[in-house]
């Protein structure tokens, strides 16, 4: 099991990848959060929010798009990336203001570089589209990701609580000056 260091592919999403986006979201989410969420709730959390209708809905409209990372040997999804309409309520959104809603990568490919990837297809797109600024927002305790963020110009711009079954959590918000940059 090469990991970071096997090759993958990256290719933007048709309607036929809702099943595949599912399971990686899924996956990641479960990868990361499995002894920070309750089993119970990662499990309601996962099935309710990484269930293939929402990702075939998001594909079925033209203002998301997403990126799918595939491993070359045997093709399985590894990762993704999503652009979307910001939907950030705690935080002044403006015209021009894009949403990187997901960026998941499974663990065992992180450091080769697969999530930069998948972040400089999210911002060229952003760019393509006129975006001003790209927004996110992200578990206040994931140091990997923060730095992950930091290292590609994200800054703090605010902050937001978000629930997982009976349990509350802290986000920060981060946004990227896509005219500075």
């Amino acid at each position: 099991m090469a990991g970071a260091s096997e090759t993958i592919g990256i290719r933007r999403c048709g309607a036929g990848d809702a099943e595949r986006l599912a399971l990686v979201a899924a996956a990641t989410f479960l990868e990361t959060y499995a002894g920070v969420i309750e089993c119970d709730d990662i499990l309601a959390h996962c099935a309710h929010q990484n269930a293939p209708g929402r990702y075939a809905a998001w594909l079925a409209d033209e203002r998301h798009v997403f990126w799918l990372a595939e491993a070359q040997s045997g093709g399985a999804p590894v990762g993704f990336s999503m652009l979307s309409p910001p939907d950030l309520p705690s935080v002044a959104t403006y015209d021009g203001d894009l949403e990187l809603k997901r960026i998941y990568l499974l663990h065992r490919f992180h450091g080769g570089g697969h999530g930069a990837t998948l972040m400089q297809a999210a911002i060229g797109e952003a760019r393509a589209r006129g975006a001003r600024r790209l927004l996110l927002g992200v578990y206040a305790e994931n140091a990997r990701a923060l730095a992950f963020y930091k290292r590609n110009g994200f800054v703090p711009i605010g902050e937001r609580r978000f629930r997982v079954g009976g349990a509350e959590y802290h986000d920060l918000v981060l946004a990227l000056d896509l005219i500075a940059s």
